[in-house]
């Protein structure tokens, strides 16, 4: 009898989390690909390939092989996948897991067959997907089945999706494509305009992670980084500050704060009372930029709270939905049969 094993897997742009039932969280990776140019060979997956990221000779290109939250190089995702899951998992010849994959609440039917189709090659013995609001609202604790509504905002590396969600069902729902890579975006070109210099990703990264700020501090904190003068095109060692950062920011935190804004105008009056009452939760990496809550609190006017464990509140609720996978079997039945129809 063949071997079989469900697994959750949260596709981010930025990180690739698997989640294991009976296990838990066994997987937390980079979602970068190293790639030999000349004979396609991959050299390197996850963190060691991260490392080589702006740091690669001519032959070897570094890769993330998604971009806002959908595939955009469908062969080396499939390669990443499989060895993720090999990696976790283990190999054989009989062994083909169950797997729920997570996509944004935006993606089209093309962008979710890619997806589908993706994790079948890597190894998947049936592939359901599931929109990443409700399963970072399940990983945050909260009850979807309940009839009071609950609003949730996922800010991931590719896509801030936000939703409202009551019944087990998401109600309303919004996806933008401004999350993690667009901040990183907005300091590489505030510190190109304002200081001459240019730095890489991974330098906004690390600034971002540091001292980056969505709500003014009590205390200006600062950070030195490193690039290339765009003057003179030697290195040169500047130092930002934390207020510095809270303008390179300003615009695109400004849009999420807008997106949100948007839903709760499309939301039924009964739910906008009880999400009134309950706030907002904010999963995702970009919970982790200081007062996240507080800059979107003072946008839409109702509480805002952040998740316990933010990072893993995707993957956890992926993995909490494995175990009603035969309630989510039915549903994509019903869905495939509607679409055929």
């Amino acid at each position: 009898m063949a071997f079989s094993e469900e697994v959750g897997i949260d596709l981010g742009t930025a990180n690739v989390l698997v989640y294991i039932k009976g296990k838990g969280i066994v997987l937390r990776e980079p979602s970068v690909v190293a790639v030999d140019d000349e004979s396609n060979e991959i050299l390197a997956v996850g963190e060691e390939a991260r490392q080589m990221l702006g740091r690669t000779p001519a032959n070897i290109i570094a890769v993330r092989p998604l971009r806002d939250g959908v595939i955009s190089s469908f062969d080396i995702t499939e390669r990443m996948l499989k060895y993720f899951i090999k990696k976790t998992c283990g190999a054989g010849k009989f062994f083909r897991p169950r797997i729920m994959v997570c996509v944004p609440s935006g993606v089209t039917e093309v962008e979710k067959r890619a997806v589908r189709e993706a994790a079948t090659q890597a190894g998947g013995k049936e592939v359901f997907l599931m929109e990443e609001p409700m399963a970072a609202a399940i990983g945050a604790g909260l009850d979807v089945s309940r009839p009071e509504g609950m609003m949730v905002m996922d800010i991931g590396g590719g896509t801030s999706d936000i939703a409202i969600i009551a019944l087990g069902g998401i109600v309303a729902s919004t996806s933008v494509k401004i999350a993690g890579d667009k901040f990183n975006e907005a300091i590489i070109k505030y510190v190109r305009k304002k200081h001459k210099l240019y730095i890489g990703e991974r330098t906004a990264e690390e600034l971002k992670m540091a001292i980056g700020t969505a709500y003014e501090r009590p205390d200006v904190i600062k950070m030195k980084c490193s690039g290339r003068d765009l003057v003179t095109g030697l290195p040169r060692d500047i130092e930002m500050t934390s207020e510095e950062m809270f303008e390179a920011l300003d615009e695109p935190l400004t849009q999420i704060c807008d997106a949100a804004h948007s839903v709760l105008e499309r939301t039924p009056p009964e739910l906008a009372a009880d999400i009134s009452t309950g706030g907002l939760v904010i999963t995702g990496g970009g919970a982790l930029l200081y007062g996240i809550d507080k800059r979107v609190q003072d946008r839409i006017g109702i509480n805002v709270s952040i998740a316990e464990d933010p990072l893993s509140c995707v993957a956890i609720g992926t993995g909490k939905a494995l175990d009603n996978i035969d309630v989510v079997e039915k549903s994509e039945m019903n869905r495939r049969k509607k679409n055929f129809i």
